[in-house]
């Protein structure tokens, strides 16, 4: 391959399409994010990584919580509206229906198959974003969606964001941990 140079940027070929949920001002609001992954496995714990400016941030900060809604292809049109119109300008509460779980101050969203509730575990500034790491207090599913205890990808059909554009998920191609046995060295 003929490689060429593109400089630094903060590029990740796909990345899951989220709503993070927080009150603020004690109303619930949802703002679309992209920035965000696993950070730990035990105990687990996601990350997401929101501009210091977002009206989201004066949620998690008050209240030390915050969710990770995963919406399906279905709502890509409220999704994207959430990302587009700041809390600040316009009462989100309303887009999804809000409910609590554990936490009691995190807002999930009612109509996205999987809600990820999370206490704050740490906030790590990084220039221009905050890097907000939350430990897992529940995941709250839609059963339709869970396959053998788990949430199945197939059945939630989460948004992706790539190249500016949202995405569908596409068919598996491989089981992972036992498509390298067939590797054969060069």
């Amino acid at each position: 391959m003929d490689k060429i140079t593109l400089g630094p940027m903060p590029y990740m070929s796909v990345m899951p399409t989220l709503l993070v949920g927080a009150n603020v001002k004690g109303k619930a609001n949802y703002m679309t994010a992209a920035w965000a992954t696993v950070a730990c496995m035990a105990p687990p714990m996601v990350c997401v990584a929101l501009n210091k400016s977002r009206y989201t941030v004066a949620g998690i900060e008050e209240n030390k919580t915050f969710s990770l809604n995963v919406a399906s292809t279905g709502q890509v049109v409220e999704t994207d509206y959430c990302g587009l119109v700041s809390g600040a300008q316009g009462d989100k509460s309303k887009v999804f229906a809000s409910f609590y779980g554990k936490l009691k101050t995190a807002p999930m969203a009612e109509e996205c198959p999987v809600n990820i509730e999370c206490r704050l575990f740490k906030s790590v500034e990084c220039g221009s974003h905050l890097l907000y790491i939350g430990e897992i207090a529940e995941i709250h599913a839609d059963k339709a969606c869970v396959t053998d205890g788990k949430p199945d990808i197939a059945k939630i059909r989460p948004i992706v964001y790539a190249q500016a554009g949202y995405f569908d998920v596409g068919k598996q191609v491989e089981n992972a941990f036992s498509a390298g046995k067939k590797y054969s060295k060069k």
